[in-house]
């Protein structure tokens, strides 16, 4: 009887502002955030309007003893705690020590400023959290004749 290894795994679950996939099947994440900032100048809404933020998720997953066809489902939590709609993506495990490489270009319909959820999921099985903290600031005028604080 073999090892029981189990799978799958998940290897990474970040936000990027790119990520490539070369012809090797190497990937390269660029610029990994978790913050959104997004700066409105004077007299905009005190409050942040709804607004679109455009973001780049990458998930990498190791099979182990998995293989076959899956679902991936990205479950946004607002800051308020409010599910929003979530979305799915097909993938393939081959087993072993493959990876599946799972880039998702996604625009996030906020209504609320602050720290989002992202749960991933396999199903209905959970296998992490990601976070986005989306900050809305609103900078002042500055007039010629202030001076700099320090």
């Amino acid at each position: 009887m073999g090892n029981i290894i189990g799978g799958p795994f998940l290897q990474s679950a970040v936000f990027c502002e790119k990520a490539l996939q070369e012809k090797d099947g190497v990937i390269s994440a660029i610029r990994i955030i978790d913050r959104f900032t997004i700066s409105v100048g004077e007299g905009a809404p005190e409050l942040m309007p709804p607004m679109t933020v455009e973001m780049v998720l990458l998930i990498i997953f190791k099979s182990g003893d998995a293989s076959g066809k899956h679902e991936l489902k990205i479950r946004p939590i607002s800051p308020s705690g409010k599910e929003l709609a979530a979305f799915t993506f097909p993938f393939t495990l081959a087993g072993g020590e493959h990876s599946a490489n799972i880039i998702i270009r996604y625009a996030l319909k906020a209504e609320e400023a602050g720290l989002y959820w992202f749960d991933v999921m396999i199903g209905d099985k959970l296998f992490n959290r990601m976070s986005m903290n989306l900050v809305y600031e609103r900078t002042q005028a500055v007039s010629s004749t202030s001076s700099p604080v320090h």
